[in-house]
């Protein structure tokens, strides 16, 4: 190509610069990042013979089942602020809950993703729970009406918009539900009275109830396999299916606006179920959340994944996807995570064997802050203010599972530990997970783990100063 000046360069190469960025408008993914609230792993393609999620089942078929997904702190907003920052809520700000009197947030400074998106030329909304602060760093292009315990209404919702907008500009929707939390009441209707988990009695308009046996319902180890704990699972695997509808009705919704096949979409929750021993801790039922992700673009379904990663790596895969950047050219110092996109289509998990994970609050008065390496089989916990009392969270501690082992005392055996070991914890815990996956067995104080306890240490406080964790100084003191 000729070029009669200087000047007819320079229009011709700002012209080639913008263009792929019109171009790719049509290319360039719909991506849905669906959140549950305090849902464990719990699901039919996850191992659950019980439960009934036709619709999650069906994504994993379609898509990537992640079995080693982890949040990094089990605590609803602060969680939330990581997965919509890709930074540890110790360096975020966002040190726990943003509503009430707690009004924790991010510091200005953060950049989200939701605004990343915006500025590539995505158009951003979001439906559901959004529990995060300020609203200018987490700041969406459109907010949508909905029930967040009825994610069939939202889905509706979503189409009514998504019809009416004419436009080709891929969108991000953050798809969150309240669901499977912890509601303000009990049923008192049902033996045992358990929470409701959201569940009425009235139902919801467009779900149809599912509900379970007590007497069925897989216990997991960390709870006591009484009455009155399977009558509260029972509940909560009602909540769960409610979600399942809703998940299924907005992937109808993709196919009846012919937007499924550009569209992806990633399953997830902000941490463990609602139980003392999950929820609030960094124990394994804590950690742990489903990771379900359907690309209808790529070529293998229906596969597993064992990569480790975690919600601190949601936001760099997200724009990865989005062809903001590679995983390649990304800036190490704008994420604390990584982009794992290429493996989406990959049964590989070379390279991803470790996660880390930041807790410091979950209720404003429940400072306890703990820190955590974890490998494919050994795990360190730090608990830095191991000599207080482990500190409740408000609707755990009301919990009839929890409230029912403590009425009977210290001794009283809750899941795989007693009641005086939940509330007392070590300043280290360190575990054996492959020998000894319910973490009932610290190896902390072992002489003949004293090497490997020195050697995660070292890594955990590496971790910390790589990403700045104001809590590194206290190696120094006290």
């Amino acid at each position: 190509m000729k070029f009669d000046s200087r000047v007819d360069y320079l229009i011709c190469l700002l012209l080639l610069t913008l263009l792929p960025l019109h171009a790719m408008a049509a290319d360039r993914p719909n991506i849905i990042l669906f959140v549950t609230d305090d849902q464990s792993p719990d699901t039919g393609c996850y191992g659950n013979t019980v439960i009934r999620t036709p619709n999650m089942d069906a994504l994993a078929a379609d898509g990537v089942v992640f079995d080693n997904a982890f949040c990094t702190t089990a605590s609803c907003s602060a969680s939330r602020s990581v997965i919509l920052s890709g930074l540890h809520n110790h360096y975020n700000g966002h040190y726990g809950h943003q509503h009430s009197y707690h009004h924790f947030s991010s510091f200005d400074r953060v950049r989200s993703l939701p605004v990343r998106l915006t500025e590539s030329g995505y158009y951003t909304l979001r439906i559901g729970k959004y529990h995060v602060a300020p609203e200018a760093v987490y700041q969406f292009d459109r907010e949508l009406p909905g029930n967040s315990r009825n994610p069939v209404q939202m889905a509706n919702n979503v189409k009514e918009h998504l019809v009416g907008r004419q436009s080709d500009q891929p969108f991000f929707l953050y798809f969150c539900t309240s669901d499977p939390h912890r509601s303000g009441n009990e049923r008192s209707d049902l033996p045992h009275s358990p929470n409701a988990f959201g569940n009425s009695l009235e139902g919801y308009p467009g779900v149809e109830s599912v509900y379970y046996n007590p007497d069925e319902v897989m216990v997991p180890n960390f709870l006591p396999d009484t009455p009155t704990s399977r009558a509260e699972l029972a509940m909560y695997y009602e909540s769960i299916s409610r979600i399942d509808q809703g998940l299924g009705r907005l992937t109808e919704v993709l196919r009846e606006l012919e937007l499924f096949d550009n569209t992806v979409v990633i399953f997830t929750s902000d941490h463990g179920m609602a139980f003392p021993g999950a929820k609030t801790t960094l124990y394994e039922p804590g950690m742990r959340v489903p990771m379900i992700v359907c690309d209808p673009r790529v070529e293998k379904r229906g596969i597993r994944n064992s990569a480790m990663i975690s919600h601190v790596d949601l936001a760099p895969t997200i724009l990865d996807m989005a062809g903001c950047f590679s995983s390649q050219s990304q800036d190490p110092t704008d994420f604390h995570g990584r982009s794992w996109a290429e493996l989406v289509d990959s049964e590989s998990a070379r390279g991803w064997d470790k996660v880390y994970a930041s807790h410091t609050f979950h209720e404003i008065q429940m400072y306890y802050p703990m820190k955590v390496v974890r490998g494919r089989r050994y795990k360190l916990i730090w608990n830095i203010a191991y000599p207080l009392p482990y500190p409740f969270a408000s609707d755990l501690w009301a919990a009839p599972t929890w409230k029912k082992q403590f009425e009977q005392g210290p001794d009283t055996m809750y899941g795989k530990r007693t009641v005086q070991q939940y509330i007392h914890r070590p300043e280290f815990e360190l575990f054996d997970l492959q020998l000894d996956p319910d973490e009932t067995e610290n190896l902390a104080d072992k002489v003949e783990h004293a090497e490997l306890l020195s050697a995660m240490k070292a890594e955990l406080r590496g971790f910390q100063s790589k990403t700045k964790d104001p809590w590194i100084i206290k190696w120094d003191y006290e």
